[in-house]
């Protein structure tokens, strides 16, 4: 490991990966790390606004032996993070060619331009992105857009001895870094969109995520019993759960029930139809009586009071209306039958005790 963290290649110094994959000096995430928990990216002219000297040089020095000391001026961490870029033995971008850089001028150039970096100058230019968005997403605060991040990021990542080729150098680098910031801050937006549209989809289907994977291994142990093999002329088993054998038993009592009520109808209805045809024989061979046929005295239930109550004075002959009386008896023993031979509901049957 290096003594020095500034003035070095970046090769020579112990490095990390930053949360987007990028293997980069250790030392940089140390700093990034300050500057973000210190609020640095809110603070107005961040990167812009160059520290004093005497303060920057003494927390150079503690960086230099591996120490980052708490409480730094949020704008001093910027300018060493620049002076880190700036001082390299060589640019991060000085493997293009000013006349490389000069011709793109899309997106898509840019991005096919810079894949043509070596690994270390390629991670290293993506964590300066990453860093340089980060500050663009806080411009509200900070009045840092791409434009002026990238003017003063420019500088520092290429290294020319000639003062003039390198402004104009400059310029053309500060457009390069300007497209790859935007490209990164469209790319988050997209990201996040997706992520809010899949959040929306599941809520307007009304579904947590605990009840899309209870649906999942539901559908999925439906699909695992699959249909009987053709082969299989026996006739599937079911089995019964103790609640299904209580019903079933519950039924059984009441089929019984039901039974032993016919039986008893059965038995009470033929013997009033023997009383009853005994009597209507009496009748039909009493003195003074023609037969008379059961149909032609058969009167509505309705109608029996009535009938009932007709007196002897409106010339109705007694013996016709105890025919007609016993006529509707004989009808109710019909529809007794009606009554047994239809079925019942189970909410009107006994059940026992």
């Amino acid at each position: 490991m290096s003594v020095s963290v500034f003035g070095v290649s970046a090769e020579s110094m112990q490095c990390s990966y930053d949360t987007r994959g990028n293997s980069v000096p250790t030392i940089l995430l140390l700093m990034q790390e300050t500057l973000y928990m210190q609020s640095g990216l809110k603070a107005e002219g961040i990167f812009r606004i160059n520290p004093e000297n005497s303060q920057e040089e003494h927390v150079r020095d503690q960086l230099n032996r591996g120490i980052v000391p708490d409480n730094i001026d949020v704008h001093i961490l910027a300018g060493l993070i620049k002076a880190w870029f700036r001082e390299l033995p060589s640019g991060v971008l000085d493997g293009l060619s000013p006349e490389q850089v000069l011709q793109c001028n899309t997106e898509e150039e840019s991005v096919e331009l810079v894949k043509q970096l070596k690994p270390t100058e390629s991670a290293l230019l993506n964590w300066a992105i990453d860093l340089m968005a980060d500050v663009v997403e806080q411009e509200e605060s900070n009045k840092m857009n791409a434009r002026n991040i990238a003017m003063v990021f420019a500088p520092n990542m290429t290294q020319m001895s000639d003062p003039l080729t390198a402004l104009m150098h400059a310029v053309q680098v500060m457009n390069l870094l300007k497209t790859l910031i935007m490209k990164t801050l469209r790319e988050r937006e997209e990201a996040e969109a997706g992520r809010d549209s899949l959040m929306s989809s599941r809520s307007s289907n009304g579904r947590t995520d605990e009840e899309y994977e209870s649906q999942q291994e539901m559908d999925t142990g439906c699909e695992s019993t699959g249909p009987a093999s053709d082969n299989d002329d026996e006739q599937p088993h079911y089995s019964t759960s103790s609640e299904d054998r209580d019903e079933v038993g519950s039924l059984s009592e009441i089929e019984e029930c039901f039974f032993r009520q016919l039986d008893k109808n059965e038995n009470a209805k033929n013997g009033f139809r023997k009383q009853l045809e005994g009597i209507l024989c009496r009748e039909q061979v009493s003195p003074g009586g023609g037969s008379t046929s059961s149909e032609d005295y058969r009167v509505p239930l309705s109608d029996r009071t009535a009938s009932s109550c007709v007196s002897m004075d409106e010339g109705e002959d007694s013996r016709a209306t105890n025919a007609r009386l016993i006529s509707a008896a004989i009808e109710d023993v019909d529809m007794l039958d009606n009554v047994v031979e239809s079925p019942v509901p189970p909410e009107q049957l006994c059940v026992p005790n």
